[in-house]
């Protein structure tokens, strides 16, 4: 009884010294944390690879996604009683040590996967101290994780040849394809490498890779794991790893898998599309390209410059430059002077010489149209009846509700907004503009369109349907110079040339296109139709046809309106300081009409059927802003007046 009472205590004691030991020397798993980021697709293929820290390529890699065939070639070569064994394989070490005797030098390591992962994990210098280390370390391994996911670590951490490590980087290094992917003789070498991975390297020594290979083929072979074949090639350099989309995927969340919306077939086409229209730009041009998918508000491919041309800012990701947009935000406007009542379908503007003020605007061929429709106004982008049309709408308010659709215009410093944003006075990226273009493509709310699986979907509330239905009318017009039908479109050219825009829609995307000098200086000669105009054609060419009907300005009149939607008070925004030197337009959107209007309670005159009203502050200070509709829902707003 003693004895078993002595043995039961030594157990407890061993049993606690190991615990205490693994507390007191937990395991090293700084370099499995340290990993590259691989960026994935909407379906799950890899869009880019970004390197760990210092520059290596290494990524996390389980068991499951390699073949089964990989991991038994992997545990038949280098540690047959793997998944027996405790981490340390006695057996094993028991020859090692009869073979060094021997021969008095090593034959054979006596390493099981195991003590190799605990090797990864805490590279040592190849002493016996090191190795009984190691031996420890594996058992350690072995009481935290499963066998798989000590194969894991091997598959994340194992040397491959220069800053190659784990066997995701080395797959798309050797053989540019995903391990799951890797064929026989690929996976045979991929097994063989990590036991000299510097003197077998394929691209400089090939003959040893290829005996090695061979022989660790034949073994699987032997295993019956593979079909006796005739082994392939071996590759004699190193490819280039995934890496699309550079500028703007370097700036994403490091993480070991980025989940992003991208579409990988759509995307490298895009970037064909734009490698093949770089050539034909003028010197330090380029430019920057995006579609995305109107259902779901996200991007399926974007290219933002010319990837390592520094004459053409190729770190740059243009997609994010601000720029001018010329007329490309003229839509925008004659929306909003559909919802105010400014003018409607049947209305005729007056294209001729007229001044605001100091401004004095010209067309952009420097003529004028006299009297024209509001849809062939629209079409022909005059500047004279967008300028008019703001000068009424007010061109604060106009600012201020973009910027609550999330679209700030970017102003010079100190400058307050004022008309010339009807041509492109205020800067905007492609991005922002886009996402207002998600609006007249849609119920007019617009919606940043995201990159990134894990970031929501928010739409801000911005156009009426109506309105935006109404101005997608006169923009779905053919392309001048041929393209898919059924697309709505509007171009943009910033003053002298450095900017050319194209942006539009169908019924399942939207796309824009940006062409410029991203140092700002100008292209002569260069407009939105020349340049811009006939790549949105072709990206629109890419994609799956969506047959959009094409209505026209007087349909829209006469259809019915459609359902309101939640009361709001668009402008002024909430906590909004305005000046107090000319009347404020209140302009609210939703609702059931009519509205009425309240300044701290005391009801402002207004058209019942309007959705805005004109107020004269009376002096500076701060003031309550309501708007009620004929059911009774309220908006409110606190304003301070300067």
């Amino acid at each position: 009884m003693r004895r078993l009472r002595a043995a039961l205590l030594a157990l407890a004691l061993s049993c606690g010294s190991l615990l205490l030991a693994d507390r007191l020397y937990p395991l090293p798993l700084d370099r499995l944390a340290s990993v590259g980021t691989e960026v994935v697709d909407r379906e799950g293929r890899t869009v880019a690879l970004l390197p760990a820290p210092g520059g290596v390529w290494r990524f996390r890699t389980s068991a499951d996604e390699v073949p089964r065939q990989f991991l038994d070639l992997l545990v038949t070569v280098e540690d047959r009683r793997f998944w027996y064994h405790p981490g340390v394989d006695p057996v094993a070490l028991v020859r090692a040590t009869v073979q060094w005797l021997r021969a008095g030098r090593v034959v054979s390591g006596g390493s099981t996967l195991t003590m190799q992962a605990a090797r990864l994990l805490e590279p040592r210098p190849r002493t016996l101290r090191s190795k009984i280390i190691e031996a420890l370390r594996a058992l350690q391994l072995e009481a935290h994780y499963s066998k798989r996911e000590i194969l894991g670590i091997w598959l994340s951490l194992a040397p491959f040849g220069g800053n190659l490590e784990g066997v995701r980087a080395a797959s798309f290094a050797w053989f540019g394809v995903r391990p799951q992917a890797l064929d026989p003789a690929q996976q045979a070498l991929l097994v063989a490498l990590p036991r000299r991975p510097e003197a077998l390297r394929p691209d400089r020594h090939p003959e040893q890779a290829r005996l090695l290979r061979d022989r660790v083929l034949a073994q699987g072979v032997r295993a019956g794991l593979f079909a006796a074949a005739a082994p392939e090639d071996l590759p004699l350099r190193r490819r280039a790893l995934p890496l699309h989309a550079p500028q703007v995927l370097a700036a994403v969340p490091r993480a070991p898998v980025v989940a992003t919306t991208l579409d990988l077939p759509l995307q490298a086409a895009l970037e064909r599309l734009a490698a093949e229209r770089l050539v034909e730009l003028p010197p330090r041009a380029s430019l920057a390209l995006l579609i995305g998918d109107l259902r779901t508000r996200e991007i399926r491919a974007l290219t933002a410059g010319d990837w390592g041309n520094e004459a053409r800012a190729g770190a740059v990701d243009l997609t994010r430059a601000v720029r001018s947009p010329g007329s490309a935000l003229k839509p925008f406007i004659y929306a909003m002077a559909l919802e105010d009542g400014i003018a409607g379908p049947q209305t005729r503007l007056v294209d001729l010489p007229r001044r605001f003020g100091g401004y004095a605007p010209e067309d952009f061929d420097r003529g004028f149209a006299g009297s024209v429709t509001f849809a062939e106004a629209l079409r022909r982008s005059l500047n004279l009846p967008a300028v008019a049309l703001l000068d009424r709408i007010g061109p604060l308010r106009y600012a201020e509700t973009l910027r609550a659709a999330g679209v700030p215009l970017a102003l010079p410093a100190g400058a307050e907004a004022s008309l010339p944003l009807a041509l492109g006075g205020g800067g905007i990226s492609l991005r922002d503009a886009a996402t207002l273009y998600t609006a007249l493509a849609g119920d007019g709310s617009a919606t940043r369109l995201r990159l990134l699986a894990a970031e929501p979907v928010m739409r801000r509330p911005f156009l009426e349907a109506r309105a935006a239905r109404t101005i997608a009318g006169p923009l779905t017009t053919p392309f001048p110079d041929g393209g898919p039908p059924g697309v709505a479109w509007k171009t943009g050219t910033s003053w002298g040339g450095r900017d050319a825009w194209a942006l539009g829609f169908d019924a399942a995307h939207v796309a824009g296109v940006w062409v410029g000098r991203p140092d700002g200086t100008p292209l002569p000669g260069a407009t939105g139709t020349a340049l811009a105009l006939p790549i949105l054609a072709h990206l629109f060419d890419l994609l799956p046809p969506a047959p959009r009907p094409e209505p026209t300005i007087e349909q829209e009149a006469a259809a019915a309106p459609a359902a309101a939607d939640a009361l709001r008070l668009l402008f002024p925004p909430d906590a909004a300081t305005l000046s107090a030197d000319g009347p404020v337009t209140l302009r609210a959107m939703g609702g059931r009409r009519p509205l009425a209007f309240l300044v701290d309670g005391v009801r402002v005159p207004a058209e019942p059927v309007r959705r805005t009203a004109e107020w004269s502050p009376p002096g500076p200070g701060f003031y309550r802003l309501t708007v009620l509709d004929a059911d009774g829902a309220a908006a409110h707003a606190g304003v301070r007046i300067k």
